[in-house]
């Protein structure tokens, strides 16, 4: 055991490692089943054991390991079509959200996301089932962007597909699986630029996505199984509740 802590960094509890790595697999369940909310709730957690400094790559890096391990789990049910135009907008908008990372307020970020969210995830937006290329560039542009800022977009992306691919459960998970790795690909790549070292963090890293892909294997089982009216009334509800919370904390921190 003691040669497993010397392993961690030195900010980090071999307790706390193993109750991240525990976590790793519901969180990941959670996201596979229903297309949103682990990432969310791992950031959560994540926030309160690691170092503020290293939380967004660090989540950044486990959440690529998890969502590329369900996009390959889920690949039959991906729509490629999005892919190369949220790419190009992806880029963009990362580079840019790399440049302003420490210059927006974080509560301003959550209070404007947990709205935009609440709203996207219950308006009727028409045409947006139908976006061209450009709309779609310009949707990676503004996902690439916030993800430099909040960590966790998933929720945004979410919300974003939900209107883009209406009536497919099994599509939407997988594609979000998808874009959300390429953004956090783009995380890292920005990060490690601007010189954030990953190396001590590895360890944690490599058994996190382990046990990630292990509830992305539970987790599509169950969505295999799940009536479409069901998985799309639970997904609204769990979009609007943590756009709720998002709104709560971003509140709190403004008034702090």
């Amino acid at each position: 055991m003691d040669g497993l802590v010397s392993l961690l960094p030195e900010t980090l509890s071999g307790g706390a490692a193993l109750l991240l790595v525990a976590a790793s697999f519901f969180t990941s369940a959670l996201t596979a089943a229903f297309g949103v909310g682990g990432g969310l709730f791992m950031l959560a957690l994540m926030g309160v054991m690691i170092p503020v400094a290293a939380l967004i790559p660090v989540h950044g890096a486990v959440q690529l390991g998890s969502n590329t391990g369900r996009a390959w789990r889920q690949r039959a049910h991906v729509n490629t079509a999005i892919l190369l135009p949220f790419l190009a907008g992806a880029i963009l908008g990362s580079l840019g959200g790399g440049y302003f990372v420490t210059e927006i307020p974080d509560a301003a970020m959550k209070l404007t996301l947990g709205l935009f969210i609440i709203a996207v995830t219950w308006a009727k937006i028409p045409g947006f089932d139908r976006l061209s290329g450009a709309g779609l560039a310009a949707g990676g542009g503004v996902l690439g962007f916030v993800t430099m800022l909040v960590g966790a977009t998933g929720p945004m992306m979410a919300a974003f597909l939900s209107k883009i691919l209406p009536s497919d459960r099994k599509a939407l998970v997988a594609t979000h699986a998808l874009l959300m790795s390429v953004l956090h690909a783009l995380k890292i790549a920005v990060f490690g630029a601007l010189g954030f070292v990953f190396a001590a963090w590895v360890p944690l890293i490599a058994a996190m996505i382990v046990t990630g892909y292990a509830g992305t294997l539970w987790g599509t089982t169950l969505l295999e199984k799940m009536p479409e009216a069901l998985f799309r009334k639970g997904f609204r509800i769990l979009l609007t509740l943590l756009a709720i919370d998002m709104v709560r904390r971003g509140a709190l921190a403004w008034l702090a």
